[in-house]
C-alpha cells in the first residue's frame, strides 16, 4: 500500500477549524451556550501562561460551547452542516486536486489532524477520505464528552497515533503539512511536502530540498 497523509487545517482548508466548529455547534444546536463564549478567555489565558496544554484547552472550550454530554444526533447533524458550510467555503482547490492526483497515482489517502474526530469525519466524507487519524473524544454511549482519550494528535503525538493506526509500514508514505509542528512526521515520511507552509517550515523545506506547494495562493 502507498499512503498519502494530509494534515487538515491550513493544508486542506484555508483557516483553522476548531473555534469555527465550536461556534457553529453552539449557534445551531445550543444557542444559549453562546452566552458562555467570553468564559473561553479563562482557559485561553491558562494556555498562554503554560498552566494547561493544548489538550486541556480543547477540553475546557468544548465543555463550554458544546457541553459535557452532547447527544450524538446533535453532534452528527451539526458536523454535517459544518462540513457543508465551513468545509465548502474553506477547502483549497489545489489541495483537492493533489488528493485526486494521489488517488490516480495509486495512493490511499488519509487525514492526520489535531482536530477532533467527531467533526473531522464529516469533512473527510466530503473529500472522499475514509482513513482518519485525529484527536479522539470519549463517548458515553450516545453522548459526546469533552474528555480526550489518549493524546492530542499533535507533534510527536501525531506520529505515534499514525503508527498505531497502521498494521505495517506502507511501501511509500507521502505526508503534506503546513506547519513545523509536523516536522517529525515529515521526517518520517518517504515523501515530505510543505503545503502552504509557515515561514519556519518553508525555511526547513528549502534547506532540505523538500517540495513546496502554495495551494492557498492558487
Amino acid at each position: 500500500m502507498k499512503l498519502s497523509i494530509y494534515d487538515m487545517d491550513y493544508t486542506i482548508i484555508r483557516k483553522p477549524s476548531w473555534m469555527s466548529w465550536l461556534f457553529h455547534y453552539a449557534r445551531t444546536e445550543a444557542p444559549a451556550r453562546l452566552l458562555l463564549a467570553p468564559l473561553m478567555l479563562v482557559p485561553a489565558l491558562g494556555y498562554a501562561l503554560h498552566l494547561t496544554d493544548r489538550k486541556g484547552l480543547k477540553q475546557a472550550t468544548q465543555a463550554l460551547m458544546i457541553g459535557r454530554r452532547s447527544p450524538r444526533e446533535k453532534v452528527e447533524r451539526a458536523a454535517d452542516s459544518f462540513a457543508a458550510g465551513f468545509g465548502a467555503d474553506n477547502e483549497l482547490q489545489g489541495a483537492l486536486a493533489a488528493i485526486a492526483a494521489d488517488r490516480t497515482a495509486g495512493f490511499e489517502v488519509a487525514i492526520a489532524t489535531a482536530s477532533c474526530r467527531h467533526y473531522v469525519e464529516a469533512l473527510a466524507r466530503r473529500w472522499g477520505i475514509d482513513r482518519i487519524v485525529a484527536t479522539e473524544n470519549r463517548w458515553e454511549g450516545d453522548f459526546l464528552t469533552p474528555e480526550i482519550r489518549g493524546e492530542n494528535c499533535y507533534d510527536i503525538g501525531k506520529l505515534r497515533m499514525i503508527l498505531a493506526s497502521l498494521d505495517a509500514r506502507p511501501t511509500h508514505v507521502k505526508f503534506s503539512s503546513d506547519h513545523v509542528s509536523d516536522l517529525i512526521v515529515l521526517e518520517w515520511a518517504d515523501e515530505p511536502v510543505a503545503a502552504n507552509p509557515s515561514d519556519a517550515l518553508r525555511q526547513v523545506a528549502q534547506l532540505r530540498g523538500w517540495p513546496v506547494c502554495d495551494w492557498a495562493k492558487a
